[in-house]
């Protein structure tokens, strides 16, 4: 099963690199905070289907309930497609998305050292600030001209 789910989060990663591309595009064409809108507005209809279909529906209304802290990722993922519809024809998709991934990479590291959000405590350790090294070292290859 967990090769299931790492098959499932390398889709997703595909995706991301797609939708990049095409959010770059988009933006180029409509505007920057038209076409994070637009491909805001677009998942929220698609999620609002699934969802009516498939979903609990009832427990929607459990959003009321939970800490607020817990809503931020709506604004997190607005403030990622605006990025990203911003600065993927500027820099290119490859170059966008390596800056994203040692981002994420960094953050998350934090994350699991404090065990921070109800995760998981992992140490930072010596292995994993050796691949964080290699991690810049790939984005400072990726950016030199």
């Amino acid at each position: 099963m967990k090769w299931l789910w790492m098959l499932l989060a390398l889709a997703a990663g595909m995706a991301v690199s797609v939708q990049a591309g095409v959010n770059g595009g988009l933006g180029k064409r409509i505007g920057v905070f038209e076409g994070a809108f637009v491909s805001f507005l677009i998942g929220t209809v698609v999620l609002f289907l699934v969802q009516l279909f498939l979903g609990k529906g009832e427990l929607l209304l459990a959003m009321f309930s939970v800490p607020k802290w817990q809503l931020t990722g709506g604004v997190l993922g607005a403030f990622y497609v605006f990025v990203m519809v911003l600065i993927v024809p500027k820099i290119g998709v490859a170059n966008s998305l390596m800056a994203v991934i040692v981002g994420q990479l960094v953050m998350s590291s934090i994350v699991d050292h404090f065990g921070l959000f109800g995760g998981q405590r992992i140490p930072f350790d010596m292995m994993r600030l050796a691949a964080m090294g290699f991690l810049f070292l790939a984005l400072w290859l990726f950016f030199r001209k």
